[in-house]
């Protein structure tokens, strides 16, 4: 398997020039989008300043908020620096629109890990379980798409929010499409029009031109250190979607009778405001890095997916590595070419919220930013890792050439 990578990027390059050229004109249509909505709600520096203590009528919150209903073409969003991370964001609308009694059904297969100490199959305290809320999971066809006579056959009178994840998560899945989800919206919608339709979209906003929203899901959430951020945000998380679900989800945010008018945030909103402009240019940058990586993997005869001419809908790429050393040494490639910590060695290790021992490279500005490149796997068969992320495609194309030299180091050992 010894290659020259330095001559298989220049290869990958030239066979990916259409493909690039797709994902900079979706990148400009996204800028255009958001271009729209700035000037629609006439976003000014009076909207960067910061505030403190209740944020009531803080303006930099609000039409922020009104930014990403907007983008989102939903009725109403939240999107704040208190959410902490994508579970996070996650957890709060689960939280928010399920009762005890009521059900969560899940169909999109299992779930990403550490949703599942959320959902309570763990036995972690404070889980929906222990507040009585139950879940049951419907798997995907054996195509990898949702399965909506089965989902709709699973829909029980005390069911209340129908999940989905957009993103493979730990798994070889196809991601999903939001036009892909449409069928299954409109169908539960139909059967049920009680039911909320919630979508995990981390990782996945502006890949394609549309969202979960465009095609009637009540709730599309995220966190605001992946896509949406832009790789400048240094925190946050957003909810878009109905006004129903979002303003129910507010009152567990913060508190029943406050919901959205409390929340500041004194160190200002210009990265929020700024991330948000930048993000459809950053999501190109991830896109075209994750393309290379599938392409130089294919032309070293490894699994890709998706592979390098497929659509994608999110900024996850797997490559089936097959061992756990070529696994390793994958991922201390792309640590070695990070701007930060560069010098460490990431090791496999038993992260809380994981099924399994799980190595991590990451060397970003901002912590757990997976917009900004990085590389993770649980150490298991078919022993795959997960790139994400590139805040610019040079930089991701370094870091491919620097993973793809360690793993040659590996064959030749």
């Amino acid at each position: 398997m010894k290659q020259d990578i330095g001559a298989l990027i220049p290869r990958a390059e030239r066979d990916l020039a259409e493909v690039f050229a797709g994902f900079e004109r979706t990148e400009e249509r996204a800028t255009r989008r958001v271009l729209d909505a700035f000037a629609r709600h006439r976003v000014a520096a009076r909207h960067f300043a910061p505030s403190t203590g209740y944020g009531y009528d803080d303006v930099g919150r609000d039409t922020l908020e009104a930014l990403c209903a907007n983008i989102f073409r939903a009725e109403a969003a939240i999107c704040r620096p208190m959410l902490a991370s994508g579970t996070h964001t996650l957890a709060v609308g689960l939280f928010g629109l399920l009762l005890p009694g009521e059900e969560l059904l899940i169909i999109t297969g299992a779930p990403y890990d550490t949703l599942a100490g959320v959902i309570g199959t763990k036995r972690e305290p404070g889980s929906l379980m222990e507040l009585g809320v139950t879940s049951r999971v419907v798997g995907l066809d054996g195509q990898g798409a949702i399965d909506v006579p089965a989902a709709l056959a699973a829909l029980r009178p005390n069911t209340r929010v129908a999940f989905l994840q957009r993103s493979r998560g730990y798994a070889l899945r196809p991601s999903l499409m939001p036009e892909d989800m449409a069928p299954a919206i409109a169908a539960i919608k139909r059967a049920r029009p009680d039911v909320y339709v919630f979508v995990d979209n981390c990782y996945g906003a502006f890949v394609t031109d549309d969202e979960p929203t465009f095609h009637g899901a009540d709730v599309a959430a995220g966190s605001l250190i992946k896509n949406l951020g832009g790789g400048i945000a240094p925190t946050g998380g957003y909810l878009a979607g109905s006004r129903r679900a979002i303003e129910r989800i507010a009152q567990r945010l913060t508190a029943p009778g406050i919901g959205l008018e409390v929340g500041s945030y004194e160190a200002g909103y210009r990265p929020f405001y700024q991330g948000l402009f930048m993000a459809p240019h950053t999501v190109c940058q991830a896109k075209k890095t994750a393309a290379l990586a599938a392409r130089v993997a294919e032309l070293l005869g490894l699994r890709a997916l998706p592979g390098a001419f497929e659509a994608r809908s999110d900024i996850i790429q797997a490559l089936v590595m097959g061992s756990p050393q070529r696994v390793m040494a994958y991922c201390r490639g792309i640590q070695e070419a990070s701007p930060v910590d560069s010098f460490a060695a990431p090791e496999p290790w038993r992260m809380p919220g994981y099924a399994d021992a799980v190595i991590m490279a990451a060397g970003a500005f901002v912590q757990g930013a997976s917009i900004e490149l990085s590389c993770d796997a649980p150490m298991r068969p078919p022993y795959a890792v997960y790139q994400q992320g590139a805040l610019t495609y040079a930089a991701g194309k370094l870091a491919v050439r620097a993973a793809f030299t360690r793993l040659m180091e590996v064959e030749d050992a």
